[in-house]
């Protein structure tokens, strides 16, 4: 459970951060759970459970509400985020987005896609796939190994496809939908954002 007082100083730590940007009359950018992937000039949050993360702007449990007024954020990213909560903290998570976002605001969202882990099952070569020594994940012996690491390793709660990912977008408000390419985004704040070539789901959402 996210202690009481921490989530105190770290609110009013967030806040003091986007009075400031906003002062400077910048753009307030968020990239949501980054890991070790800290991007100057956005505001970089992640819970770090894994205490691995040597620099962070705000240490936040996503799950949780965050403490910022609505329509106040320009731009949201997240990369393999998303699949680390389960349906209805996606949901909440995603709707908690929405409301912070100003008015034609957008959401990146890049996360790995059912569809290729599903398609690399029947693919005669999987054990050719990057991720698998990138990863460690030598020991794998067989394709049902495979696809069940995919789906139960790191935390991963729930794997979205398409369809599923505008299901959930849809049912949190977002109707504004687009599929984008690694890297790719007609805006330049969302240009080259992307660390992990296993982002192979990507989309920005308008609100």
């Amino acid at each position: 459970m996210f202690n009481q007082l921490l989530k105190l100083l770290q609110s009013y730590k967030l806040k003091k951060i986007i009075n400031q940007k906003q002062k400077n009359q910048e753009k307030i950018k968020l990239n949501l759970g980054c890991g070790t992937d800290y991007k100057e000039g956005w505001i970089n949050i992640d819970n770090n459970s894994d205490k691995n993360i040597k620099k962070l702007d705000v240490l936040w449990d996503l799950r949780n509400p965050l403490p910022i007024p609505e329509k106040t954020v320009d731009f949201i990213f997240h990369e393999h985020l998303l699949e680390h909560l389960t349906v209805g903290e996606g949901i909440n998570f995603l709707k908690e987005c929405l409301r912070i976002l100003k008015p034609k605001g957008v959401m990146r969202i890049a996360i790995p896609d059912l569809e290729e882990t599903v398609k690399d099952y029947y693919n005669p070569h999987w054990k050719k796939a990057s991720w698998i020594k990138k990863y460690g994940c030598q020991f794998i012996k067989t394709k049902a190994e495979k696809i069940n690491i995919s789906f139960r390793f790191w935390g991963h709660q729930w794997l979205y496809d398409e369809e599923e990912l505008r299901r959930r977008l849809k049912e949190s408000g977002f109707t504004k939908i687009k599929r984008c390419q690694l890297r790719k985004s007609r805006y330049k704040e969302l240009q080259n954002l992307e660390t992990r070539d296993e982002s192979t789901l990507i989309v920005e959402v308008i609100k």
